[in-house]
């Protein structure tokens, strides 16, 4: 039997390609003679670089890049082999988890080094630049992506010059994995629903709001369109507001969903095409799934290719397992008891190899399925 194990991440526990390899240790253990390929993916936040990575065709590069603080890092980016397609993560320089809780400033966080990447595809000649916006620590509006691309901002209330802006933008086709659907401003804005998770206080949600309705202002006028209002627009503190409104200025331009944009970027259909069954997962199959989740994206197109799929949850909720089931998927807990979050995160890769041998087993030895399990 050909599977084709194809996770997210267990953020905060393990890498995607960690999660991988531990269910192909633990399916292996109880059906030897399976051939097993291996797709790690993501949903275009942290752990991008390392899916895509894995997939084979990429170097791995190095640039200095401001961390969202505007001190100089070292950040990782990928580089297709033929030099053409970049694939960036935006946490990689502009991340939350590039500071400590206490380093935590969501007023004076910015998305500098984020451009700071942008301008070394360039420089290593990709034009075709795919970037993942998940895991940010800023709420600026991607202002700091546009002044690191050669953005004029001047005054304040700002006017906003776009006419020195890098012109090797006009040569690139820039996509965003983006998977939410929030305005830049308001209840549902970047500030009100982000700003929280990036340490804001209530007081400083109100103030970064306000701050990025001045800045569309000047924004808009200087791009000549309104793009506050836009799904997307609250993605990544903002930074989808600004992608959208420079969009004319790059040769092709799209907010896409994360997992679809990963999937392609992998080779993912046909890695698809020769399985008997897929086995995606992720560190918990809730309500959120349904959402446009890893673990929904392979479940669609394992469906569309008439291959059965099994998800792997950390956690499993009934409303995941409801996500799911219109297409046809087993739902499999890791854990075979209730067990506390903090301990299922301590365990490491050891209950995952043992979930693989337990999915591995139900199958007859030398039996393909005839459908989901």
């Amino acid at each position: 039997m050909h599977v084709l194990i194809a996770p997210d991440s267990f953020k905060g526990s393990l890498s995607s390609v960690e999660v991988a390899e531990a269910i192909a240790a633990g399916w292996r253990r109880a059906r030897p003679t399976d051939v097993i390929a291996l797709a790690p993916l993501a949903d275009g936040g942290e752990g991008l670089l390392a899916a895509v990575e894995a997939a084979g065709g990429w170097v791995r590069r190095r640039a200095r890049a401001r961390d969202p603080l505007g001190r100089w890092i070292d950040a990782a980016w990928l580089q297709s082999t033929d030099g053409r397609t970049a694939v960036l993560e935006m946490a990689a320089a502009s991340g939350l988890s590039r500071l400590t809780p206490p380093e935590r400033d969501p007023i004076g966080a910015t998305t500098h080094g984020t451009g700071d990447l942008i301008r070394a595809a360039f420089d290593s000649g990709a034009r075709h630049v795919v970037l993942g916006i998940g895991g940010s620590a800023t709420t600026d509006g991607g202002r700091g992506i546009l002044e690191a691309l050669g953005t004029l901002v001047l005054g304040d209330p700002p006017r906003v010059e776009l006419d020195r802006m890098d012109p090797r933008l006009r040569e690139t086709s820039l996509e965003v994995a983006c998977d939410v659907t929030n305005p830049l401003l308001g209840e549902r804005g970047a500030a009100a629903t982000y700003g929280p998770q990036k340490g804001a206080s209530p007081d400083q949600v109100a103030e970064l709001d306000r701050r990025n309705a001045i800045w569309a202002d000047g924004l808009e006028a200087a791009a000549g369109r309104r793009v506050r209002d836009l799904p997307g627009a609250g993605a990544a503190g903002g930074v989808g507001f600004a992608m959208l409104a420079i969009a004319g200025r790059f040769r092709q331009f799209a907010l896409r969903p994360g997992i679809e944009l990963v999937m392609e970027t992998v080779g993912f259909a046909e890695r698809l095409a020769g399985a008997d069954l897929v086995v995606t997962g992720e560190g918990r199959i809730d309500a959120q799934t349904a959402f446009g989740k890893t673990a929904l994206g392979v479940a669609r197109r394992a469906r569309a290719a008439g291959v059965p799929c099994i998800a792997v949850g950390g956690g499993v909720v009934p409303e995941g397992i409801a996500a799911l089931e219109p297409l046809g998927v087993t739902v499999v807990p890791v854990w075979e008891r209730q067990v506390p979050v903090e301990a299922a995160m301590a365990a490491g890769a050891a209950p995952l190899e043992d979930c693989g041998a337990r999915m591995a087993a139900m199958y007859a030895p030398g039996e393909p399925p005839a459908g989901s399990p």
